[in-house]
C-alpha cells in the first residue's frame, strides 16, 4: 500500500528529477527555432506541485496528495506539454479521493483517468508523443495482475520507456533528427523520479545545473549560461570542429591516429570499433588532419565547422538572452500589477491579451485589451498567471488570445480556475491576435464575436524571422546555429545570413494576388533606423497597391514579425 506520505514523497522526487534533467529535456526539442522548451516547462509545471506539496505534514492521505498536486500543477502549468502534465495528474486526484492509502488498483485506475482527461483536452491528439508514452504505461497497468505497487510501478516504467523509444518510428520528424519525443522523455523523467520512492529509496534531490548549450529558456535567460562571454574570438586557435569516419582498410593503429590528431589539435576523441573508427579534433588545419588520415582508409561522415562564426553567432544571442531577461523579469512580477476586480454587471466584455514586448504590449492595449500578460515564445505563462489578469478585468466575458500555439491549452485550463466566463481565441500568432481585435464588435452576442474574430485571424498570413538556435537537420534542410530563418505560417521556408535580404525575400513570397496589407513588426534586436531601412525596401520589392506599415513590438526571439492581409 501507498501512504500520503509515500505518494507526496515521490510526486517530489519526480519533480526534483525533472528539474535536474530540464535541459537535456530542452536539448531534445527538433525544430532549430527557439521555443518553450518541453523540460522548462514540463519542470515548472511539476515544480509547482512539489512546492505545494514540501508543506504537507507526514501523515497526510494520498487524497490530500493527490489533490494539492493537481491543484499546484493546473494552475503552474506551462505550454502544452506542462498543460497535459497536469492533466496526466489530475487522474490521480480524481482517482485517489476519499482514499487514506492506495493499493495497485488505485494506481492503475488513477493512470487511466490522467490519459483519459489528456486525450480528452488534445483536440487532435497526435501519436509518438507524451500522450502515447502515458497511454502505453497506462495499459500496461490495466494488464498486469499484480497488487504489489513497486511491481506495477516498474512495469508502468519499462512500458513507458518502450513506447518512448518508439516514438522515431511514428513520428518521422523525430526519426529524421535522431531523438525520441521530447514530452516523453520528460514524462519516463518524472515517473522515475516517483518510482525511487516507491522503491523504499530516498528522494532524488535536485542539483539542477545549467545547461551546456546557451538556449533562449525562461530559466537560463540572464543567467550567465554563456562562458564563451569570458573569452574573445581571436582566442579560439583552433578554430575548425572537425569529425569525420575512418573506414579502416587493413590493420592500423588507431594509437597512431590519436597522437597525430593531438599534435594538431586538440579536444581530440577518437575511438574505433572492427571496421570503424570516428574521430573528433579541433584543429587550425583540417586538411592536414585528413590527409593524415586517409591512409588508414577512406573517409566518411564529414563534418566541418567553422567554431569563429559559431562563436560570433553565440555572442549575437547572448545579446538576445540579455534583454529577454528583462522581459522575463517582468513576467515574474506582473501578478502583482493585477489586482482583482469584481464582476461589473454593466460590463458585457473585456478583454486578455498574451504579448513579450513593450511595444506589442501596447499595440494591444490600444486596440482594447484589458490587460495584457507578458509571455511568448520562451516565455510560457502559466495558467494561474492568466487567470490573475482575468480576475483584474471587471467584465461578465473576459476573451483572451494567447496569439501563441503553445499557450492555448494553459489559456483553456483557465477556464476551470476563474470566477467569470472566459472565452479563448484560439489565436497561435500575434498577428493573428491584431486582427480578432480589430474585428471585435461590442454590439454583436458573445458567440457571433467569437465566430467572426476568428474568420478574420484565420486570413492573416504569419511571417517570422529569427535565428538558429542549434545545429539542425529539419525538414530536408542542413540549419547551422546562429543562421536566419524565415518561417511562413510556422513552416520553415529558407535561411539567409542577411536579415533584411531574408526579411523582404519572406514578404514578397508571402503576397498574394489579394494581398492588401503588410504589418512589419520589429523585436528587441532591430533598431528603428534599420526595421524602417527594411520597410522601405519592402515597399520597393512587393507589387504596388499593397499597403506596408512598421510598428515597433519590442519583441524578444523575433527579429520581425510579418502580418500580411
Amino acid at each position: 500500500m501507498i501512504t500520503g506520505k509515500i505518494l507526496r514523497d515521490a510526486m517530489i522526487s519526480g519533480s526534483n528529477n525533472i528539474a535536474n534533467q530540464r535541459a537535456q529535456v530542452d536539448e531534445l526539442n527538433v525544430f532549430p527555432v527557439p521555443d518553450g522548451d518541453t523540460g522548462t516547462n514540463m519542470s515548472m509545471t511539476v515544480g509547482a506541485a512539489g512546492k505545494e506539496l514540501a508543506l504537507l505534514e507526514d501523515d497526510c492521505t494520498v487524497e490530500e496528495a493527490a489533490s494539492c498536486a493537481a491543484s499546484a500543477m493546473l494552475r503552474g502549468a506551462r505550454g502544452n506539454s506542462g498543460v497535459i502534465t497536469s492533466l496526466l495528474f489530475r487522474g490521480f486526484s480524481k482517482a485517489l479521493a476519499g482514499k487514506q492509502t492506495a493499493c495497485a488498483a488505485d494506481i492503475t485506475a488513477a493512470l487511466k483517468q490522467g490519459v483519459d482527461a489528456a486525450y480528452k483536452a488534445v483536440m487532435k491528439p497526435t501519436e509518438g508523443t507524451i500522450l502515447t508514452v502515458a497511454r502505453l504505461a497506462a495499459e500496461a497497468a490495466a494488464q498486469s495482475d499484480t497488487e504489489d505497487v513497486v511491481e506495477l510501478w516498474g512495469i508502468v516504467l519499462e512500458a513507458a520507456q518502450k513506447a518512448l523509444e518508439d516514438t522515431p518510428n511514428q513520428l518521422p520528424v523525430l526519426k529524421k533528427a535522431g531523438v525520441v519525443d521530447a514530452g516523453g522523455q520528460g514524462l519516463v523523467v518524472i515517473f522515475t523520479g516517483m518510482g525511487q520512492v516507491f522503491a523504499g529509496k530516498p528522494m532524488v534531490e535536485n542539483q539542477e545545473v545549467p545547461a551546456n548549450k546557451a538556449k533562449l529558456s525562461s530559466d537560463a535567460a540572464g543567467k550567465g549560461v554563456f562562458t564563451d562571454d569570458l573569452m574573445k574570438v581571436e582566442d579560439i586557435t583552433n578554430g575548425y570542429c572537425t569529425q569525420f569516419l575512418v573506414n579502416k582498410t587493413g590493420e592500423v593503429s588507431v594509437e597512431k591516429l590519436r597522437a597525430f590528431a593531438e599534435s594538431n589539435g586538440d579536444s581530440v576523441v577518437c575511438i574505433e570499433d572492427d571496421d570503424v573508427i570516428n574521430l573528433h579534433v579541433h584543429t587550425a588545419d583540417p586538411g592536414k588532419i585528413l590527409s593524415e588520415a586517409i591512409k588508414y582508409g577512406y573517409l566518411t561522415n564529414f563534418k566541418i565547422e567553422n567554431m569563429h562564426e559559431q562563436f560570433l553567432a553565440r555572442q549575437k544571442q547572448g545579446e538576445g538572452l540579455k534583454k529577454q531577461a528583462k522581459a522575463e523579469a517582468a513576467q515574474q512580477q506582473q501578478k502583482s500589477e493585477f489586482v482583482y476586480a469584481a464582476v461589473d454587471p454593466q460590463r458585457p466584455y473585456g478583454f486578455v491579451a498574451i504579448a513579450a514586448g513593450e511595444g506589442l504590449k501596447d499595440i494591444f492595449t490600444d486596440l482594447g485589451a484589458d490587460a495584457v500578460v507578458s509571455g511568448g515564445q520562451t516565455m510560457n505563462p502559466s495558467t494561474e498567471d492568466i487567470v490573475s489578469a482575468v480576475h483584474s478585468v471587471p467584465a461578465q466575458t473576459v476573451f483572451v488570445l494567447p496569439n501563441n500555439k503553445n499557450i492555448i491549452m494553459a489559456a483553456e485550463m483557465a477556464q476551470k480556475i476563474a470566477d467569470r466566463r472566459i472565452v479563448v481565441l484560439p489565436t497561435r500568432t500575434i498577428p493573428q491576435g491584431i486582427t480578432a481585435m480589430l474585428n471585435f464588435d461590442p454590439d454583436s452576442a458573445v458567440d457571433a464575436n467569437t465566430i467572426n474574430m476568428m474568420q478574420a485571424a484565420e486570413r492573416v498570413s504569419t511571417g517570422l524571422i529569427t535565428f538558429a538556435a542549434r545545429n539542425s537537420d529539419f525538414d530536408g534542410k542542413k540549419i547551422k546555429q546562429g543562421e536566419i530563418l524565415a518561417l511562413e505560417n510556422g513552416k520553415l521556408v529558407s535561411t539567409g545570413t542577411d536579415i533584411t535580404k531574408t526579411t523582404y525575400r519572406l514578404v514578397r513570397s508571402m503576397c498574394k494576388k489579394d494581398t492588401s496589407f503588410v504589418t512589419v513588426i520589429s523585436g528587441c534586436e532591430v533598431d528603428n533606423e534599420d526595421a524602417e531601412r527594411t520597410t522601405e525596401i519592402i515597399r520597393s520589392k512587393i507589387p504596388s497597391g499593397i499597403e506596408v506599415s512598421h510598428l515597433n513590438g519590442g519583441q524578444p526571439v523575433y527579429y520581425y514579425i510579418i502580418s500580411v492581409e
